[in-house]
Order: C-alpha cells, then structure tokens, then sequence
C-alpha cells in the first residue's frame, strides 16, 4: 500500500535544507571537515538463503562523505549545485526535470547520472520522495479504460470512450476523486501492444483499465498505477515479454528499482501478478520457430544476473523457475507473436483466457478477492496476532492482513462484515471497529450485464421480460420499487465509510435512485450516483451475494 512521507511539506523540507547546510558552514568555520553520513537502501541482495532484511524497507547500511577524499569532494559538490536549484523550486513553488536541472551546469555535472545520484542523496537526507522536491519526470505512460477521476481540478473521463488513451498524470498527487466500475487493472509493457488493444476494442469489451509505461515504467506511471490499486482494490495483472528485459520491467512494478530502493515501499505494487507471456506459451499456443529468437550472450548474462536476487526465492519462487527455463530454453519471443494466428488473437482469446481461467502464475495458487476493510484498533503483536487468528476462523475468510500503521485489517474472501465485527467484539479486540469498505456482489457488476451495457432492452432493469419489479418475474409489485419484500439496505453511502455495521435490517425502497451502490472509488457520492443515474436495481439483501 503506498504510504505517504510524513513531514515532507515545503517549508518543512526548505528547514531541513537550511539546517544541513548550515551544519556544514559551522563545521567549515571551526576548521573541520564535514563529514556527511547518507543512509544506504537496497531492495534485493544476492542472499538466496531468506535471511535477509531487503524487503523490510529500512536502511542497510551508512555512507560516509568527506572533503578529505577528492571523489567526495566532487560528489559533495554536485549535491550542494543540486540542492540549491531545489531550494529554488520549493521556494518559487515551480517544478523541474532532472534533465532540466543537468543543464543549469552541464560543464560541472558531465552526465545525467550525476544529476541523478545527488537527486537521490537528497531524497535520503531529508527523507522524502522526489516529487516532494518538486522534481518531476516527463510523463511517458498512459492509460484507458473504465476510470474517471479530477486532475488539478480538470476532470478526466476515460468512461466516456474507453478505448482512448489518456496520458498518465505527471502530478499523482493531484489526482482526486476516482471512480471506476472496471473488475481489474491490466499492465502491458509496450506501447504497441497498448494499441493493439485500443485498436481491438479490448477496453469496451471487457470491463478493465489498461495502463503501459512505454518499457520501464517511469516513477509518474508507477505512483498512479500504486493510487489506483490503494483506492479501487482492483485485482492487477502484468503482460510483458519473453524475455529478459520484460521480466526486468515486471519485478520493477513489483518490487521497485534498485536506484531508487529508499522509496521502494511507495513506488512497489506487491499485488501484480504476472499474466504473461511464457516460455510454455510458445508450444501451448503453437508459435513457430520462426516467431522465437535466440537469447544473446548479453541476455544470458542478464537472466544469470537476475537469478540469486533474493526476493525472487524468497516471495516469486515460481518467477524465478521460468527465469530458469528461459535460460534452459535459451529462446526469447515478443507479446505480438501471437499475432501468427490473428491479429486480435491477443485480445480475444489470449488475455481472456488467461484472466478468466486462472491462467497467471500467481493464480494457481487459490485466490480470493478482497472481501472489506475494517478499521481496527492494534496495539502491539500480540494483539494483531490474535486478531488475525479470530478473524481467519471465520467460514469464507480466505486471508488476513493487518496494516498497524493505517490500523485496518484486509480481508480476502466472502464473508458479512457483521460476523467480522461480533467475532471481534466477542473477542475483546472489536470494541472500536468499524466497516471502512466492502465489496458487494453485485449481479451488474458481472460479465454477462456488463458487455451489455447498464439498462439495456434485454438486461435492463425495469425491463418487461427480466426487469426487477416487472409484471412477470419482478421482485415487488407490478412495475414499482417502492416498499418492495426483502430486507436490505436503506442507504450506501461512500461506500460504507465511518460506519460501525452495515444495516443488517431496513425495509422499503422508495426513490432507489437517491442511493449510492458499488462504484470503487473515493469521489463525491454524487459521481456515483449521477453517471448512471436510474440505471441500477434497488438494494438486494446483502445475503443474496454472498
């Protein structure tokens, strides 16, 4: 889950620069040299036995910079340069590239590399990220498909025309209010492929957003990709290359980059699973010699490189066995192979194959989508282990994970938050709890109704044939929602947010269209219950999903 630094606003981080650089005034002014130390992140090693610390975040280690040495002079040098231009920023409240800051003093930096590192040193010194020193990258991704949100106050509605590409937003932290009624998020590696769906229609055929970073995904692309998985808890799914390269690109969105490893738990999106392709895709789906090449000496090297990192062994053990196979197999093949069959091969039998049959290597493993979110109150281990074992008894309970920081507990699987909720009140540890979100099952969020289109003839709601509350098949009086039998909620607010059950009992349904139902999102209630205004049933008994 991507957190957020605390401590990183701009006259915070513009005290922090004037207190480092007067320390080394001081320590000039007294006769001795500075003597900087600068934290060292890592987030894999070549340790293949587990007994590592790369995943936990925290520092491996302290650099020491000196003017004694004439290498750290120079670097000391460049950082200073640096942090003067981002001072300038902060306090001007503008933005910059890396590349625009390399050319303010391309004689003194010699390369971007340079540029990069200091930019890096910085972000650990005064503990934040880079968009917090207001040094942004030039946008590359993009994205389609079934999401709206506000951009700096803009609205951007890719519902619209879903298979449109939008450009990925440069400032993720000005993004607000997303909505979305997609079932899951789609990585692609490639831009071409990224059109190829487009041009496929892939978006309005399936109920998805689609995102590609254009090869290795930029720091914009992988913030928006970690915001939209924070707030929509969608299932997200990575399509990339046979080949080295491609898998590099994929543990990059998982795992994060080693450049960058002090942000990796703001940047790394743990919940991707890899869709594809494979090395056993190319005799599963007959692709001819031709269509594969052979690995380069430089490919081998990469595979050889990439196989002892640590978190490979340690949370991908399948990922790297196909690494190994690749290597073994000593061929690579592209995504647009698959084109030797048709050209919409890809988006018309191969993706929805492998999404809706499991065919990920993650989801061979049993797999439950998140069910809710519960606010707790956690308070040492103990009691989150305790919490854990309550709320993992509970019949449809797939797993648990508790978040003490956020103080919310995830849990996967089909399950009445009410029973969540009395189990921890029985407990003893549910004294404070509370429903913060839950996904409902929903009969139109399902393929069948969504292909078709909210209210259409055959499927609509009202309709003569198969409309609730019709004359023949309705549920509740002819042609009316009003008082309808049952019981089920009287409100759903945004959704289910600061409220300490769901209603477990309320009767009538009168002006259904005032109640807000499964948008994912964050927004205004009004976004959701606006754009399809009228187009949905009225509330089921939350049993009837289950």
């Amino acid at each position: 889950m991507e957190g957020k630094r605390l401590n990183t606003q701009p006259l915070t981080l513009l005290r922090k620069i004037k207190g480092f650089t007067r320390s080394i005034v001081e320590d000039l002014a007294r006769g001795r040299a500075p003597l900087i130390y600068i934290n060292r992140f890592r987030n894999y090693c070549n340790d293949t036995s587990g007994n590592c610390s790369c995943s936990s975040g925290l520092s491996t280690g302290k650099e020491a910079i000196s003017l004694r040495r004439e290498c750290h002079a120079r670097r000391l040098d460049v950082l200073l340069r640096v942090l003067l231009i981002v001072q300038q920023l902060l306090q001007e409240n503008r933005h910059g590239s890396k590349r625009d800051i390399y050319y303010m003093h391309p004689t003194v930096f010699k390369e971007q590399s340079v540029v990069d590192r200091a930019i890096n040193d910085i972000c650990i010194l005064l503990q934040c990220s880079r968009h917090n020193l207001n040094v942004v990258s030039v946008g590359n991704g993009l994205v389609m498909g079934w999401l709206r949100y506000v951009e700096s106050g803009r609205k951007i509605d890719c519902i619209n025309n879903p298979n449109t590409a939008y450009p990925i937003p440069v400032h993720v932290e000005e993004v607000d209010d997303i909505i979305s009624v997609a079932q899951y998020v789609l990585v692609v590696e490639k831009e071409s492929v990224f059109q190829r769906l487009a041009n496929d229609q892939f978006c309005k055929r399936n109920r998805c957003i689609v995102i590609t970073g254009r090869g290795y995904p930029d720091v914009p692309t992988r913030r928006f990709l970690r915001l939209l998985i924070d707030k929509l808890h969608l299932p997200v799914y990575c399509l990339v290359d046979c080949d080295p390269y491609g898998f590099d690109i994929l543990t990059t969105y998982k795992f994060g980059s080693l450049q960058m490893a002090y942000d990796a738990t703001f940047l790394r999106v743990s919940e991707i699973q890899w869709l594809g392709v494979f090395v056993q895709d190319c005799d599963n789906y007959s692709i001819p010699q031709q269509c594969l090449l052979p690995l380069t000496a430089d490919d081998k090297r990469k595979v050889e490189a990439m196989l002892p990192r640590c978190y490979l062994q340690r949370e991908v053990p399948k990922w790297r066995s196909e690494l190994e196979l690749l290597l073994h197999k000593g061929v690579k093949f592209e995504i647009e192979a698959l084109s030797v069959h048709s050209l919409t091969f890809l988006s018309h039998e191969y993706l929805p194959s492998k999404i809706h049959n499991g065919g990920s290597f993650d989801s061979m493993e049993p797999f439950a989508e998140l069910g809710c979110i519960l606010k707790v109150d956690v308070h040492c281990d103990a009691c989150k282990m305790k919490m854990v074992d309550v709320l993992s008894s509970i019949c449809g309970v797939y797993s648990v994970t508790i978040d003490s920081e956020d103080g919310t507990a995830k849990i996967s699987g089909e399950v009445d938050p009410n029973l969540l909720l009395r189990a921890l009140s029985r407990s003893g540890l549910g004294n404070h709890a509370e429903v913060q979100w839950v996904r409902l099952k929903h009969p139109m969020l399902s393929n069948s109704h969504m292909a078709d289109g909210y209210g259409s003839y055959n499927h609509g709601y009202g309709s003569y044939n198969h409309g609730y509350g019709s004359y023949n098949h309705g549920h509740g009086y002819h042609n009316s929602y009003g008082r309808g039998r049952g019981h089920g909620y009287s409100s759903i607010g945004s959704p289910f947010r600061q409220r300490s059950s769901l209603p477990e009992y309320s009767y009538g349904y009168d002006g259904h269209h005032n109640y807000q139902y499964p948008f994912r999102g964050i927004g205004a209630d009004s976004y959701a219950t606006n754009y399809y205004s009228g187009a949905l049933p009225p509330p089921r008994p939350y049993n009837y999903y289950m």
